[in-house]
């Protein structure tokens, strides 16, 4: 357990509440403390970068305003406008909780950071940070920003279970939830991987590091070609659904995948990334013999139906180049 004297935790608390209060950017879900509105917040931001996750959340509260909206929707509902995002099995499971929450606790929001975890989708830190943010309970929240953040005011790395303990004693119980969007407001604009802004640190008189210490090595990203069919029938496009045991993207549509290159020119480049891995895809007008091995799961589809449908990310990029709007 981090032992500080009371004076130190105090500037310490005070320094980085005022820098948060002063600099902390505007973003919608911190316009009040709706327990949905933060909920889905979290969940969208699980990683994945606040500037990807801003216009799909205004998206998502127009559609869906309130938890009873989500609850009514039909999964391929939600997953249509998730689409972009990627890691679909939070939707999935964000849609599961809702249905909870309205059938089971009469639309009631649990107030506790353990009665969240109870629900599908919610672990440790997501359960934390709603909890402090909506109902101020003072528990800490650890993602990797935080992480980063005591690694370098310490010196030293922890592992997850001290990590906590360290974060519990700095946390200012009278304004938890502010306390614990300062610390990752913190590490996602200052203290960041690459390039710590260390001169304009609220910390910088009480950190061990200053930026200095050795960064972890990157794992090495790996790359794969791929290659998908294009093909158009008046204004109709071909798409094919994932199998519903799909590891990844269960159910989503998508441009047919061809197991090699065409013959022909491609219609369009894309470089697309996905966790770990970089992907060099090639898109290709559908050869004649694309419809023999779709083994009845694709469908032809107008533009009106298929901005309906739950479409893998890559597949709306495709799309967006290959059949814009008119």
């Amino acid at each position: 357990m981090l032992a500080l004297p009371s004076r130190d935790l105090y500037a310490l608390r005070r320094a980085l509440l005022g820098w948060y209060d002063a600099h902390h950017r505007e973003l919608p879900w911190r316009r009040d403390a709706d327990p949905y509105r933060v909920w889905v917040s979290e969940i969208m931001l699980q990683q994945t970068r606040v500037a990807a996750v801003l216009e799909h959340y205004a998206r998502w509260m127009r559609r869906f305003p309130s938890v009873d909206d989500l609850a009514k929707a039909r999964e391929q509902t939600v997953l249509a406008l998730w689409s972009g995002l990627g890691y679909y099995a939070r939707a999935r499971r964000l849609h599961r909780a809702a249905k909870l929450i309205v059938r089971e606790r009469n639309g009631e929001f649990p107030r506790t950071a353990e009665g969240w975890r109870d629900l599908p989708g919610i672990g440790r830190y997501t359960a934390a940070a709603i909890a402090s943010i909506v109902f101020a309970e003072p528990v800490a929240a650890v993602d990797g920003n935080v992480e980063r953040v005591l690694d370098r005011l310490f010196g030293t790395s922890a592992d997850g279970g001290a990590t906590w303990q360290r974060a519990e004693a700095l946390l200012d119980r009278s304004r938890p939830g502010d306390f614990n969007q300062a610390m990752m407001e913190l590490g996602a604009t200052i203290c960041t991987p690459r390039t710590p802004q260390c001169l304009v640190c609220p910390l910088i008189d009480g950190c061990a590091t200053r930026g200095a210490e050795q960064r972890k090595r990157q794992a090495a990203r790996k790359r794969k070609e791929v290659y998908f069919a294009f093909a158009q029938r008046d204004d109709a496009i071909l798409l094919v659904q994932r199998p519903a045991n799909s590891k990844r993207m269960a159910k989503m549509w998508e441009i047919p995948e061809l197991p090699k290159a065409a013959e022909s020119l491609p219609l369009a480049h894309f470089r697309h990334s996905i966790t770990d891995t970089d992907y060099d895809v090639a898109v290709f007008a559908a050869p004649d013999s694309v419809r023999r091995y779709l083994n009845g799961s694709g469908g032809w589809f107008t533009r009106k139906q298929w901005q309906k449908l739950p479409l893998t990310g890559l597949t709306r990029k495709i799309l967006g180049k290959l059949a814009p709007a008119t």
